[in-house]
C-alpha cells in the first residue's frame, strides 16, 4: 500500500451517544486505529466534531443553549475534555497528537493560511497527529448563521484536506454513504458505492442532517466532496461505528461511498 496523507473528518454523532456523553469504545478504537495507520507511514489528520454537545453534557445542562455566549462557553469546556481525551487515548498507542482550532479568517487570510500549513507540515513531519476543529469558542459564524460555512466541518475537513496536500479524505457519519433515495423512509435505499461525477441528480439525493446533535448532512458533505475531488483527492464517506472501516477504505474494499478525484 502507498503511504498516503489521510484526512480523517469524526462527526458528533459518532463520538457521543443520545445523551451527548462521550462514546469512549468508538474513540478509543479509532485513535487505535489512525495509530495503527500512522505507524504503518501514513500521514494522518484527524478533523474531529462534538466540543459543543461534549460540553453541554459536562455542565449538566438540560438542554442546547439557544444564547450563543451560552453555546460558545460550552464549545470551550467541551474542547478541553476532548483534546483530553484525544491526548490519552492516542498516548496509549504511543502517538501524539497536536491541537489547531480554526475559524475561517485564518483559511482566509493568506498570511494566516501559510503559518498554518507550516504548522501542520512541522507536526506532521515530526509524526505529530493534527486534531482539528472548528473554534466556535471566539468564532459564532458556525453557530449562529443559518447558511454555515463549514458545515459540521465537513468543509472545514476538505479545505484542511487540500490545505495539506492530502491524498484522501474520508468522513465518518452516522450513515453508510450516499443512497439512490432516503434509507429512513425507503427500507430498499441502495447504497451508491462510486460516484465519479457529483451532478444535479446526485446532488438529488442529499437529505438533511440525521442527527440531533450534529449540525452537518448529506448537503454539507457532496459539498465537501466536490471541493475535495476538484483538488484532486478522493473521498470517502463511511460509518462511524466502526472505524476499522478506514483500514478497509485503504485496502480498496467497497465501503460506504467513493466519490473519485478528477484527474
Amino acid at each position: 500500500m502507498d503511504k498516503q496523507r489521510i484526512v480523517v473528518k469524526v462527526g458528533t454523532s459518532t463520538l457521543t451517544g443520545e445523551s451527548g456523553a462521550l462514546n469512549f469504545r468508538t474513540i478509543d478504537k479509532l485513535a487505535q486505529v489512525l495509530s495503527s495507520l500512522h505507524n504503518d507511514g501514513h500521514k494522518v489528520i484527524l478533523v474531529s466534531s462534538g466540543a459543543i454537545a461534549v460540553g453541554i453534557n459536562k455542565m449538566r445542562l438540560p438542554m442546547k443553549p439557544k444564547d450563543v455566549c451560552m453555546k460558545q462557553a460550552a464549545a470551550a469546556v467541551g474542547q478541553c475534555e476532548l483534546i483530553h481525551i484525544y491526548d490519552k487515548c492516542f498516548g496509549e498507542y504511543g502517538n501524539i497528537v497536536g491541537q489547531i482550532l480554526l475559524t475561517a479568517e485564518d483559511i482566509g487570510v493568506k498570511a494566516k493560511r501559510r503559518n498554518l500549513k507550516n504548522t501542520f507540515e512541522a507536526l506532521l513531519e515530526n509524526n505529530m497527529i493534527p486534531v482539528v476543529n472548528e473554534n466556535d469558542s471566539v468564532s459564532h459564524a458556525e453557530i449562529e448563521s443559518e447558511k454555515k460555512i463549514f458545515g459540521d466541518n465537513d468543509m472545514l475537513s476538505a479545505i484542511v484536506a487540500h490545505l495539506c496536500e492530502a491524498d484522501r479524505l474520508i468522513i465518518l457519519s452516522d450513515i453508510e454513504g450516499l443512497y439512490d433515495s432516503n434509507p429512513h423512509e425507503n427500507p430498499e435505499a441502495r447504497l451508491i458505492y462510486k460516484v465519479e461525477e457529483i451532478n444535479d441528480e446526485i446532488r438529488g439525493l442529499a437529505t438533511g442532517s440525521g442527527s440531533n446533535r450534529g449540525t452537518g448532512g448529506m448537503v454539507t458533505k457532496l459539498e465537501a466532496a466536490e471541493y475535495a475531488t476538484i483538488h484532486g483527492m478522493d473521498m470517502h464517506i463511511a460509518h462511524g461505528n466502526d472505524p476499522e472501516n478506514l483500514y478497509r477504505i485503504m485496502e480498496g474494499e467497497e465501503v460506504g461511498t467513493w466519490f473519485v478525484r478528477r484527474r
